[in-house]
């Protein structure tokens, strides 16, 4: 059978996603997440594949690994790896709810990568329905912490990854809608300042805001963005009493780079901030890093697998390296083949307009689909 011949239908897909995005789950809630992970495990289960849960660790909820019956069972096959944990609190359904708008679909988490993952799913589940065998043995890994940087997970991702020849990760695609093959390296950093508390009304001058050192440096590391690597302050928390000068303020920094080299630097200038300013200590952490993912021959053939495909369902499905870390920066540097962004397409992942077009859930599971039935 072609891969255009097997019966995806929209509306069906549409039924079986909303339960997905309506399981709201955040990274930092383990329960809420493990109650995503609940649902996925019984879609693969119903899809045919043996379940494995893993217990989660580091405050993070746990992963599912989905094995299908395969002739070569336990060789070296094909992987299938997202993320079920998004960036929106629990409560998000209230400003952004499920609703269909026209050709869009709209849901917390829904693009990224929800949507991407159970198309998947349903890829897999058409497949079996007419006992299909794919050529190689195919295992799905959905894991909880991606949006933070994969710190509790990294490894299970890896190993997984050595296990198996290719690795597919079901991301967003990109806005034209092609696939990606290569990511920037990713860099996280914790600072912290901290001062010397006094009472803000009639003691003001004694004390050492760490708020206001804070700042200065805010404006002092954006700065430092420039074309080869940039830096981002995406979270700052401090202060408790507005009476006080504040004694400590932390700061989480984001800092992406095209090459390695390029990241390097960057992190020797993020640490040298270190040290005492006017009466403030500043302390700098390296957080977690996602390494450089370069393009090689191994992904550009699976690519253009995928672009054969692509161009038999009727679209041109174009590559490129990408900012934007994503756990197939692991893979990828690994130097395992591996094709990223070959999820839906749609917009506003990370905001309250996060949406997917309805149209690319049947594109998506046959460009899956023809990926399962192709790659050897």
């Amino acid at each position: 059978m072609h891969f255009k011949q097997l019966p995806f239908n929209t509306d069906t897909m549409l039924a079986g996603l909303k339960p997905w995005v309506e399981c709201e789950s955040p990274t930092f809630d383990a329960v809420a997440v493990d109650r995503m992970m609940d649902l996925a495990a019984y879609d693969l289960a119903a899809a045919g594949a043996e379940v494995q849960r893993i217990p989660g660790r580091m405050g993070f909820g746990g992963s599912l690994r989905a094995r299908f019956p395969h002739k070569d069972f336990g060789k070296p096959g094909l992987l299938i790896s997202g993320h079920l944990d998004t960036v929106h609190p629990v409560g998000t359904l209230t400003k952004n709810p499920w609703r269909i708008e026209g050709s869009r679909c709209y849901g917390p988490g829904i693009q990224d990568m929800k949507g991407g993952n159970y198309v998947s799913v349903e890829a897999l589940r058409q497949l079996t329905l007419i006992g299909f065998q794919t050529p190689l043995p195919v295992t799905v890994l959905f894991t909880p912490d991606e949006e933070v940087g994969t710190p509790s997970t990294r490894e299970l991702i890896e190993m997984e990854a050595r296990k198996n020849k290719i690795v597919l990760v079901p991301e967003p695609a990109c806005p034209d809608g092609g696939a990606v093959t290569g990511r920037y390296a990713i860099a996280r950093f914790n600072v912290k300042t901290i001062g010397r508390p006094s009472h803000a009304g009639w003691a003001l001058k004694d004390g050492r805001s760490a708020i206001a050192a804070m700042a200065r440096k805010i404006l002092e590391i954006e700065k430092m963005s420039g074309e080869d690597c940039t830096f981002s302050v995406g979270v700052v928390h401090a202060g408790q009493w507005v009476n006080c000068v504040s004694s400590s303020c932390d700061a989480e920094v984001l800092s992406m780079a095209k090459r390695q080299a390029d990241l390097d630097e960057g992190v020797r200038r993020m640490l040298s901030l270190a040290g005492e300013e006017n009466d403030v200590s500043v302390e700098v952490a390296r957080g977690v890093t996602r390494p450089v993912w370069e393009p090689d021959a191994g992904t550009m053939a699976v690519y253009e697998v995928a672009r054969q495909i692509a161009k038999e369902i009727g679209f041109e499905l174009s590559h490129a390296s990408a900012g934007g870390g994503s756990d197939g920066n692991f893979t990828g540097a690994l130097g395992i083949p591996t094709l990223d962004s070959i999820g839906v397409r749609g917009a506003g992942l990370h905001t309250l307009d996060e949406h997917i077009e309805i149209d690319s859930l049947v594109e998506r599971a046959q460009l899956v689909a023809g990926l399962l039935m192709r790659l050897v």
